[in-house]
C-alpha cells in the first residue's frame, strides 16, 4: 500500500486548517504573567510560560521539569529568585524537544544549570529539520541550550535527599518523551504525554505515533494510583481519570485507523468516517489529530496488524 498524492494534499489541508500555531502550545497565552502555586511540600507549579513547569526546591538548590518558552525565561528566573531566594537552579529536565519546554535552555545552560534529557531530545535540539505538518523548519540550538546529561532508558537520581525518577516512554508524542515522578509527594509530571480537554499530538515528524502514545498512556496508568497527582503540559493538575480517558480515545482511534487501512480508505474517507465522533464534544476540533494519526501510522503499518 502507498499513500497517494490526494491523501497527502488532504493531510496538508487538514493541518493547515487547524492553524499555524499548535493548539497545545497556545494553551497558555504568551502575554500572561507567570504564576507559582504550591503542589506539595517543596514542590511548585509555574503556569503561564507556554507549558507547565514543575519546581522542586531543596535547601540550596532548585530542580525544574521543563522551562517554558524562551520569551519567559528571564521572568521565570526572576520569579524563582523572588519566591525561592538563595537557591541556584541546579538541574533542568527537558521532557521533549519542543520550544515550549526547552525555551529556557539557553539562559539556564549559560548560567551553569545542568540540562538533562533523553538522547533523542538532544539530537533534535542540535538538528536542522523540517516539521511538515507545521510547515516549519527548526535550526540547531546554541551549544549552551543542548542537554549535557543524556540517557537512553529510565533511571533515578537523588535531589535534596530524595529520589526523583525519570521514565522514558518511546515513540508517543516524540521519540524522546520522558515523564518525571516525585515518589514521596506522589506527583507525576506527564508533560505532553497527557492531553486534557484537547487532542494529543502524536508528532510523526519527530518519531511519535498513535500506537506508541497508546502504549505510553497504558504504562502511565500502570505506574500510578488513585492518589497520584498528574501534571500535564497544559491545564491544571489532574489524576488517573484523565489518563484512562486518553487511553480510551487512543485505543479506539488506533483501531479505526487500522480498519481504514484494511479497507483501503483515503484520508478523506477516514475523516468522513468520523473516527473521533464520541470525543469531539470534549476535545474540540480533531482535524490536526486525525492528520497526524493517519500519516504517522503509515510508518508502523505492520504493527497495526491485519493490514498487510
Amino acid at each position: 500500500m502507498t499513500i497517494g498524492r490526494r491523501d497527502l494534499l488532504g493531510i496538508a489541508a487538514a493541518t493547515a486548517a487547524a492553524g499555524a500555531v499548535p493548539r497545545w502550545a497556545a494553551a497558555q497565552p504568551a502575554g500572561a504573567a507567570l504564576e507559582l502555586e504550591s503542589l506539595a511540600d517543596g514542590l511548585y507549579l509555574v503556569s503561564g510560560a507556554g507549558a507547565n513547569i514543575v519546581v522542586a526546591a531543596a535547601d540550596e538548590a532548585v530542580l525544574l521539569v521543563d522551562g517554558g518558552l524562551a520569551e519567559h525565561s528571564a521572568e521565570l528566573t526572576r520569579l524563582l529568585d523572588a519566591r525561592l531566594p538563595g537557591r541556584r537552579i541546579d538541574l533542568l529536565f527537558n521532557t521533549n524537544w519542543r520550544p515550549e519546554h526547552t525555551g529556557a535552555n539557553e539562559r539556564l545552560g549559560a548560567a551553569g544549570t545542568r540540562i538533562m534529557a533523553h538522547e533523542n531530545t538532544k539530537l533534535w535540539l542540535g538538528g536542522d529539520f523540517y516539521v511538515e505538518w507545521e510547515n516549519r523548519r527548526y535550526h540547531p540550538r546554541p551549544a549552551a541550550a543542548l542537554p549535557d546529561v543524556t540517557f537512553y532508558t529510565s533511571g533515578r537520581l537523588e535531589f535534596g535527599g530524595e529520589t526523583v525518577e525519570y521514565r522514558y516512554l518511546p515513540r508517543a508524542h516524540t521519540d524522546g518523551d520522558i515523564c518525571v515522578f516525585f515518589p514521596r509527594r506522589n506527583v507525576l509530571v506527564a508533560s505532553d504525554l497527557l492531553a486534557v480537554g484537547r487532542y494529543p499530538v502524536p508528532d510523526y515528524a519527530t518519531g511519535g505515533w498513535i500506537g506508541g502514545f497508546e502504549d505510553a498512556t497504558r504504562a502511565l496508568l500502570e505506574s500510578t494510583d488513585a492518589e497520584t497527582r498528574i501534571v500535564p503540559a497544559a491545564g491544571g493538575v489532574c489524576g488517573r481519570m484523565e489518563l484512562q480517558a486518553q487511553l480510551t480515545l487512543l485505543s479506539a482511534v488506533r483501531e479505526r485507523v487500522a480498519d481504514a487501512f484494511r479497507h483501503g480508505m483515503s484520508f478523506a474517507d477516514f475523516v468522513a468516517s468520523a473516527p473521533t465522533r464520541e470525543f469531539d464534544a470534549e476535545r474540540g476540533d480533531s482535524g490536526r489529530f486525525l492528520a497526524l494519526v493517519y500519516k504517522g501510522a503509515w510508518a508502523h503499518i505492520r504493527e497495526l496488524g491485519g493490514v498487510i
